[in-house]
């Protein structure tokens, strides 16, 4: 049975539409309640926009940052001659960053708790609760298909290897050695060695001894960095963000930093004036841009020491300028030193 509410001609057609389809209330009526808000409010649409940048947040690419490591080969070698080596580096860049956000999401799924108790990382969209479990999975598994078929497909099987080795050192760095101090600092150094072998084996390029222990080092300058972020975190608030974090404090932080800082700067500038390299780059005169080498540390160290902000390195040199001239000032005059014979 219908309202039995008369309708004036001078009601709005809407109201008089909705009158005639709401049934007849009564006291405890509560279907008519639910037919009331079934026809006056509409159902709340899905923003599709907002979730797939939920979900390409998920995959971190601004992490993709670290994975330029891939083209160091190329960047002493600069083998403008050859675009097909540009390109084979390039494809192992955008798949590596693939398999490499698979390895985020697999890390966020598993530190979901952990991650909400986190004063930044409780935004991120599986601690959030903006990505579904079951959608991070899809999208993880997906990620990884296109990575693998794509290494078999576009590169070689050196490069596959390198990279299922990467997910499998990560896979058990965040089911158990994420959880051993010192061990997961190394770990995480050894994902930017094998970086440099995936854009060495993709372009066919050597690596010196001396730029693979140089990247060792200073992933684990960065990494011992973040770790002291969180150890800021548990005095400040007595909250552990991770279960090693008790491994660590900040006179040995402080200390490990200050080691590995002298240990880079000194590999360095011995690698610019060893005569393998005076030979290979024809010029003994690149000990010059380490000057802005000891910039760029001591600028990331005062960034640590007395500003307190080290918790996301990539953050860091996005943001950071004078950083980011630092290295784009090495990166100058060492293309100058090296191809046009600057201070010869």
């Amino acid at each position: 049975m219908y309202s039995r509410y008369e309708i004036s001609e001078n009601d709005p057609p809407v109201e008089n539409a909705l009158v005639n389809l709401v049934p007849e209330l009564h006291s405890c009526d509560v279907a008519g309640v639910g037919a009331i808000q079934h026809v006056l409010y509409a159902h709340p649409k899905i923003n599709i926009y907002s979730k797939i940048k939920d979900h390409i947040t998920l995959m971190r690419p601004k992490q993709y940052l670290k994975n330029c490591f891939v083209f160091a080969s190329l960047f002493f070698a600069l083998p403008v001659g050859n675009p097909e080596i540009l390109v084979s580096a390039g494809i192992a860049f955008v798949l590596f960053s693939l398999m490499a956000s698979a390895v985020y999401i697999f890390n966020d799924y598993c530190d979901i708790e952990s991650d909400r108790m986190h004063p930044k990382k409780r935004f991120r969209p599986l601690a959030s609760g903006k990505v579904t479990k079951t959608g991070a999975l899809i999208l993880m598994a997906g990620l990884l298909v296109i990575s693998i078929t794509g290494c078999l497909a576009l590169l070689n099987t050196q490069v596959l290897s390198l990279m299922l080795l990467y997910l499998c050192i990560n896979v058990i760095y965040t089911v158990k050695l994420k959880h051993v101090s010192l061990i997961d600092i190394f770990i995480i150094s050894t994902g930017f060695v094998i970086r440099l072998f995936v854009g060495s084996c993709a372009s066919g390029l050597e690596l010196s001894y001396s730029i693979i222990v140089m990247t060792f080092l200073l992933s684990l300058f960065l990494a011992f960095a973040k770790r002291r972020d969180d150890v800021l975190i548990l005095m400040e608030t007595g909250k552990k963000m991770r279960k090693n974090i008790t491994g660590y404090n900040l006179e040995f932080i402080n200390s490990a930093m200050s080691m590995l800082s002298s240990i880079i700067l000194i590999t360095y500038i011995m690698y610019t004036i060893s005569p393998e390299i005076i030979a290979k780059h024809q010029t003994d005169k690149l000990y010059l841009t380490s000057l802005f080498v000891i910039l760029g540390i001591l600028r990331y160290q005062q960034i640590t020491f007395i500003y307190k902000n080290s918790g996301v390195p990539t953050e860091i040199l996005m943001k950071d300028k004078f950083i980011q001239l630092s290295i784009g000032f090495w990166i100058i005059s060492f293309l100058c030193i090296k191809y046009f014979r600057w201070f010869v």
